[in-house]
């Protein structure tokens, strides 16, 4: 089973620009719950600072056949531009200073301390990569739903539920097909931490209000800066409208096939669905004639975890919480 092993992959290259791991460290918080989106696509500098640009083929030239003493017409190719949003999250960490230094490593704790922080951004940085819809928001990327929210039955299909629907989503990852851009010159890849130090924080009641009482703590920045790039549009595919409950409009695996069959598949081929769909596939492997859904052990996962496959396909599980069961119905 071939697994995704671009040196272009945010942990690949977090380690070699953060060499004593810190980066790295927050890499490996920002994954949580994302279904490994994070991890394992390519990471990619973007051909401008705050957008990137990607030239598609909308045409061919057609050849001619020709005899001796004929000649052939002209041919002429045509290209479209598609500009790719770059997004910037940020969020502020903050802690207090004798609760900190009451540990022996005081570094170590304001990253333990940081982690529902970044758990929480890299959340969002992956809703967004599913749903976020440049065209409604300017400041945000171009994600997966609102390319794929027309049914044409080649590469978006409809499982025709009503209410309480999810999708199923299909990416290939690469350098040509889809990836993550960050904007250019940026050495961290777009994801950035700023040790702030030192600062005198507000108390605030548990409604959220400032109680002007002052005590000293410390303070961190983080950052991701982050689009979505569809070099070639076969490289995405989705099935909406699945049904989250009841016995009607669940999953059905011949769409995936069908889909899977009209797409750009290779070993950077990844799945993305929530655990509601995939405890519909794990029941559907109790099928004995099931001969598409595959465990995979161990020793033939990425990371040495073990993980479910669809005719060889890794299937990646991201929490409900983030790939929703409350789409909207797709038509």
């Amino acid at each position: 089973m071939a697994t995704l092993t671009s040196s272009y992959s945010l942990v690949e290259q977090a380690k070699r620009i953060d060499p004593d791991g810190k980066l790295s460290k927050i890499v490996e918080v920002l994954n949580r719950k994302t279904g490994m989106i994070l991890e394992e696509a390519p990471w990619i500098a973007s051909n401008d600072v705050w957008v990137n640009k990607t030239v598609r083929r909308a045409t061919l030239p057609t050849a001619s056949r020709r005899k001796l003493n004929k000649g052939v017409s002209k041919g002429v190719s045509r290209t479209t531009e598609v500009m790719d949003v770059i997004e910037m999250l940020g969020i502020y960490a903050e802690y207090d200073k004798d609760y900190i230094d009451s540990f022996p490593d005081a570094a170590r704790a304001r990253l333990q301390e940081a982690k529902a922080f970044l758990e929480g951004m890299g959340q969002t940085l992956t809703s967004d990569i599913l749903y976020c819809d440049s065209n409604a928001d300017p400041d945000g990327m171009h994600g997966l739903s609102p390319r794929l929210d027309t049914v044409d039955s080649e590469f978006v299909f409809s499982n025709s539920g009503s209410s309480a629907v999810t999708s199923i989503y299909v990416v290939t990852w690469g350098e040509n097909e889809c990836y993550l851009a960050y904007p250019k010159n940026m050495a961290n890849l777009g994801i950035s931490h700023q040790d702030l130090g030192e600062v005198t924080l507000e108390e605030y009641d548990s409604s959220g209000a400032a109680t002007g009482r002052l005590y000293q703590g410390y303070r961190d920045y983080f950052q991701a800066k982050c689009g979505l790039v569809v070099r070639n549009p076969k490289c995405i595919g989705r099935i909406g409208n699945i049904e989250s409950s009841g016995s009607t409009n669940t999953f059905d695996e011949d769409q995936l096939i069908a889909l899977l069959g009209n797409m750009e598949v290779n070993a950077s081929t990844r799945i993305y669905c929530n655990q509601t769909i995939m405890t519909q596939a794990r029941i559907k492997m109790k099928d004995k004639s099931n001969v598409h859904w595959v465990a995979q052990p161990s020793n033939q996962a990425l990371a040495g975890l073990p993980f479910l496959s669809f005719d060889e396909i890794p299937v990646r599980k991201i929490d409900k919480d983030i790939l929703l069961n409350s789409e909207t119905v797709i038509s």
